[in-house]
C-alpha cells in the first residue's frame, strides 16, 4: 500500500467486479469509490483545481465555489482542506444529508437551493447562484465542471486507459452521464486508441442531456436539466435510459450480494443489461461498466424502504431479476430478462 501525506494522492485504479453471478452476464464494474472523497469525482476535482493553480486563477485567499448535486462537492471540499482554500458548494434539496455533512465536517459550506429555476429546473437555479456569488466577491473561483474541459482530461488520462489496460479483448463500454466528464474523457479515448470497443451512454430518464424531455429526478448524479458543453455527440455509440425504479432494482439486487453502491450504479448496471440483452443475446461480449461511488450515502434514499415507496411505489421493491439461483443456470444462455 502507498504513504501517502494528502488526501488526494490515493484512489484505487484497478478494482472490478465481476456482476455474473448477480446479473447471469458478462459484464464488470469498474469500482471508483474507494479514495477519501468516496467518488470519481476526486480524479475531476484534482485535474481542475491544479490546472488552476498553474494558471493562477486559483491563489492564496481564493474561494473555490461549484454546484454540485454531492460527489464532486465532496471531492473538492477535501481538495480545498489540503490546500487551504475556503469552498463554498452550491446544491439542492436533492442532496442527501451526509454529503452536505461531509462537506461541512472539513470546513466547507453547503448552500442548498429550494425552488427551480423555469428555465433549467435546479441545475439552473444552482448556477445562477453560482454566478450571483461570483459576481459579488472577486475572491470566488468557479471550476464550472460542466464545462471545464480538464473535467474530461482526468478519465482521458487514467479512467479509460486503466479499462484497457485490464480488458485488451474489450468491446463495449457503458458510462454513466450527468457533467458527461468521465463520459467524454472515456469515450475520446476509446475513439482514438481502442475505436473497436463500442461507447454507450447510460442517461437518467428525465434528463435533458441527449434532448429528451425535463422531468423530475430524485436521485443525485446522472441527468441534467441543463445540456453539458462538454457533451459531443459524435464520439458516442448510442445511448440508453434508464427509469428510477429500474435504478432501485439493479442497486438492491447489489446489495442483496453484498456489494452497497450508490444509485449512478444501479442506473449505468440497468442500462448496460438491457443493452446487452437487445444487442448481444446470448453472447459472451467483454462489456465494462463504471461505478462512479458506493452505496453509503445513499441510505436514506436509495436503500430506504419509505422513501423508495412514497416516491416510486412499492413495485420498485419488486426484483425484476431473476433469483441468484437462476443465475447459474442463465449463464449459457443468455443473461437476464
Amino acid at each position: 500500500m502507498p504513504i501517502i501525506s494528502e488526501a488526494q494522492e490515493y484512489h484505487e485504479e484497478d478494482l472490478f467486479v465481476d456482476l455474473r453471478r448477480t446479473f447471469g452476464r458478462r459484464l464488470f464494474l469498474k469500482c471508483e469509490g474507494f479514495n477519501f472523497a468516496g467518488s470519481i469525482k476526486l480524479k475531476a476535482a484534482r485535474a481542475m483545481v491544479e490546472a488552476a493553480e498553474a494558471s493562477g486563477v486559483l491563489r492564496p485567499g481564493s474561494i473555490l465555489v461549484e454546484s454540485s448535486s454531492g460527489n464532486l462537492g465532496v471531492a473538492l471540499s477535501i481538495l480545498a482542506a489540503s490546500k487551504g482554500y475556503q469552498f463554498v458548494c452550491v446544491t439542492d434539496n436533492r442532496c442527501n444529508l451526509a454529503t452536505k455533512q461531509l462537506i461541512e465536517s472539513v470546513g466547507g459550506t453547503v448552500y442548498t437551493v429550494t425552488e427551480p429555476a423555469a428555465e433549467g429546473g435546479f441545475l439552473g437555479a444552482r448556477l445562477r447562484l453560482v454566478r450571483e456569488l461570483c459576481e459579488s466577491d472577486e475572491r470566488y473561483v468557479w471550476l464550472n465542471q460542466y464545462a471545464n474541459p480538464n473535467n474530461a482530461l482526468a478519465h482521458y488520462r487514467s479512467t479509460a486507459p486503466a479499462i484497457a489496460a485490464r480488458f485488451p479483448d474489450l468491446k463495449v463500454a457503458f458510462i454513466g452521464a450527468g457533467t458527461t466528464g468521465t463520459l467524454m474523457g472515456c469515450a475520446r479515448y476509446f475513439k482514438e486508441k481502442r475505436p473497436d470497443v463500442t461507447v454507450v451512454a447510460v442517461d437518467a430518464v428525465g434528463s435533458v442531456t441527449f434532448g429528451g424531455p425535463s422531468l423530475p429526478r430524485m436521485i443525485p448524479g446522472l441527468g441534467t436539466g441543463v445540456r453539458p458543453p462538454l457533451l459531443d455527440r459524435s464520439y458516442i455509440d448510442d445511448v440508453v435510459h434508464v427509469a428510477e425504479a429500474e435504478t432501485i432494482r439493479a442497486c438492491r439486487r447489489l446489495a442483496a450480494r453484498g456489494f452497497l453502491f450508490g444509485g449512478s450504479t444501479g442506473t449505468v448496471i440497468s442500462g448496460a443489461l438491457r443493452w446487452l440483452d437487445e444487442h448481444a443475446p446470448g453472447e459472451e461480449l467483454t462489456a465494462v461498466a463504471i461505478a462512479p461511488d458506493l452505496g453509503d450515502r445513499y441510505l436514506d434514499s436509495v436503500y430506504h424502504q419509505g422513501w423508495v415507496e412514497e416516491i416510486y411505489g412499492s413495485a420498485a421493491l419488486a426484483d425484476e431479476f431473476e433469483r441468484p439461483e437462476e443465475v447459474a443456470m442463465m449463464s449459457s444462455t443468455g443473461g437476464v430478462r
